[in-house]
């Protein structure tokens, strides 16, 4: 968010005028604002040559999480991301736009009862220098996720492996897009729970360590953060 004004102005304004905008594309699926807590150092548990203190500096507020119809909704929405892209001054400080294909973007079916999601954290993941790309994403999508998945303890998981980056996919005006090589991220999760205390748990549990060996092959960096609200605005059947 923009640091020249209230940190909260920003994000009301983020999630009232703002979603407005996004929220009338006829391409989306799904539309979700996720606001991370304002104070953040990283839920992930300590790991030896794995970065999971979140800097000050490059600290995230939160994630626009867009979900299209399908690839030619792109061109469905160009009104409203031009809309978009000039309100994006009056929000942010610093967008940076992940993509991930429908192969490497999974939601897994994981909630077992109707018990509502207290809490939930989003955690970032950089690939360790010498890693294949193709290696990395096989990891997320068939060991990563799918032991979490199994583990019982979450209500929402989704999973992606983003496209290399590139500025010129969203290079809004009077914003900053800087995104060096070394702090770039390749995939996500979105961790789902009934309640902080399932969530707490969960960063301290022994399924986590047990992923320890294998986070340190394939990542240089987890960046686990707490979301504060989650909400909503586009939901497809």
């Amino acid at each position: 968010m923009r640091t020249d004004t209230a940190r909260q102005a920003g994000m009301d304004r983020w999630a009232g005028p703002h979603a407005l905008i996004i929220a009338a594309n006829k391409g989306l699926h799904e539309y979700r604002q996720i606001h991370f807590a304002e104070r953040n150092t990283g839920l992930w548990p300590t790991t030896a040559s794995v970065e999971t203190s979140i800097p000050a500096d490059r600290k995230i507020d939160g994630v626009a999480d867009v979900t299209l119809k399908n690839l030619l909704s792109v061109l469905r929405g160009k009104e409203q991301n031009r809309m978009a892209s000039n309100d994006e001054v009056n929000i942010f400080k610093r967008t940076i736009l992940y993509a991930a294909l429908p192969k490497w973007s999974r939601w897994y079916n994981v909630a077992r009862t109707e018990e509502p999601i207290e809490a939930r954290s989003m955690v970032f993941f950089r690939k360790r220098e010498g890693i294949a790309d193709a290696d990395f994403k096989k990891f997320i999508d068939q060991e990563l996720a799918p032991t979490l998945a199994n583990t019982g303890k979450l209500k929402e998981l989704r999973s992606k492996a983003y496209l290399p980056w590139k500025q010129k996919q969203w290079d809004t005006p009077n914003v900053l897009h800087d995104n060096p090589e070394e702090l770039r991220f390749q995939a996500s999760l979105i961790l789902g729970f009934s309640d902080r205390k399932a969530m707490d748990e969960f960063f301290t549990s022994a399924a986590l360590k047990a992923l320890t060996d294998r986070i340190v092959v394939f990542c240089s960096a987890v960046h686990a953060y707490e979301v504060e609200k989650t909400l909503t605005f586009v939901k497809g059947e």
